[in-house]
């Protein structure tokens, strides 16, 4: 009861806030279902279809999420903040539904290049969404590290529930009708959220209203071309960041892209795990990360961000680095450990220090700029992975991640000192 009681105090349980909770939840359980658990071995053992197919179609989705965020964040700022979110998610269900009924190679690769861009709104929308009902109580913090849980967990949870549909069998049908559903639902729910006029709105979410609608911008008012124009200037003379932040959000991503790849490979060939114990070992690491996250946000919205990352980042490069090396299993269930508390002091932190840089205005434009930016790690990371594995060795991914996140400290230390120079 003390924690609901706080939570409410700090505008955390209202309905703008829940939604975003559950359509996270859900859009990223239908992916994770999809990805880890249903198109590999839908696409290759029941459709038949070549490795190069299944690799396209998995291309295309992580580009079509990363490319389209930024125009996502431009359009928030022109039809609203509930219909572009709509829009996306049937966008989602459109795409699931190619998945599902359409079998030749063109229309899956289709699909799943669609359900890359229904899903790139989602981003966007939750952070300026967060960054409105969070602006009077500045706990952004403790809000990111509760969406962060409904990332993970829908996540980590889609492919394990989805296994218990599929049962052994080559049925996918019933699986399908059982995701289409899910999206269905959180269509209703992204109704309820707020839209660019206000009629008997909450304050939190009449905040997201005045996000979504800044200075009453619209799509077609002067021309299309002529407002990619304006916001363009509109950011640059606003938009006062260190150029350091660019290359620092790419690594951000581009560290955790190295490892997804080969990071079961490695595992299982390197360090001689079984698939059970290497199931464990993702549940004790996921689980300290998601356990840390509302605890840590709370104490980035109290102290603020720089020593949350600083021993994250030097935590991270440490034990990743140690962890191509080391075979001793205690040793190696340690170094998890450590990587799961390094992860739940960075994935609150960040994003809470990147709420600080955003203008005044164009928020959700640069919101879906830097998001596009640090979504292109996850896309470089795992190309490159392949290539040091290959030519390097096993340990080379985890090396490369582990110097990524060393550079990625030393980067943050000149962008606070930056912004202190900033706000002197």
């Amino acid at each position: 009861m003390e924690l609901t009681s706080r939570l409410a105090r700090k505008n955390l349980l209202n309905p703008t806030f829940a939604s975003l909770w559950i359509i996270m939840f859900v859009v990223e359980f239908v992916k994770g279902s999809l990805i880890v658990a249903i198109l590999p071995v839908y696409m290759g053992d029941v459709l038949k279809l070549s490795a190069f197919a299944i690799g396209l179609s998995f291309s295309l989705q992580y580009i079509g999420d990363n490319v389209f965020r930024s125009p996502a964040g431009w359009l928030i700022e022109r039809i609203g903040f509930r219909t572009t979110i709509t829009l996306g998610l049937c966008i989602t269900l459109g795409a699931v539904s190619i998945i599902a009924f359409l079998h030749t190679m063109g229309f899956l690769v289709l699909g799943c290049a669609l359900l890359g861009i229904g899903t790139a709104p989602l981003w966007p929308c939750v952070m300026m969404g967060i960054s409105a009902v969070t602006e009077q109580s500045k706990n952004f913090g403790t809000a990111m590290g509760v969406i962060q849980i409904s990332s993970l967990g829908g996540t980590g949870l889609g492919p394990v529930i989805i296994n218990f549909f599929v049962d052994g069998s080559n049925s996918y049908r019933p699986v399908f009708w059982f995701l289409l559903g899910c999206i269905a639902t959180i269509i209703v729910v992204s109704l309820v959220l707020p839209g660019k006029k206000p009629v008997h709105l909450s304050a939190s979410a009449q905040a997201v209203n005045t996000a979504g609608s800044t200075q009453g911008h619209s799509l077609w008012e002067g021309g299309v071309l002529n407002n990619i124009r304006k916001t363009f200037r509109q950011v640059r003379d606003n938009l006062h960041v260190s150029p350091l932040l660019y290359p620092s959000l790419f690594l951000q991503s581009f560290a955790i892209g190295l490892l997804t790849p080969v990071i079961t490979l490695f595992v299982r060939t390197e360090l001689g795990f079984s698939p059970e114990t290497y199931s464990i070992m993702l549940i004790i690491g996921g689980g300290i990360t998601v356990i840390g996250l509302i605890p840590i946000g709370k104490l980035v919205d109290r102290f603020g961000t720089r020593w949350f990352l600083h021993i994250g980042f030097a935590l991270s490069a440490t034990s990743i680095g140690l962890f191509s090396m080391i075979r001793s299993t205690p040793m190696i269930w340690m170094l998890v450990i450590l990587i799961g508390i390094s992860y739940a002091l960075i994935l609150p932190t960040w994003d809470t220090m990147i709420s600080h840089m955003l203008p005044k205005g164009e928020k959700g434009t640069v919101w879906g700029l830097f998001l596009t930016i640090q979504g292109s790690g996850m896309v470089a990371g795992p190309i490159l992975s392949g290539k040091l594995w290959d030519l390097l060795g096993p340990p080379a991914p985890f090396v490369a991640s582990s110097t990524a996140m060393v550079i990625l400290f030393f980067l943050h230390i000149a962008l606070e000192r930056h912004e202190s120079s900033l706000s002197r």
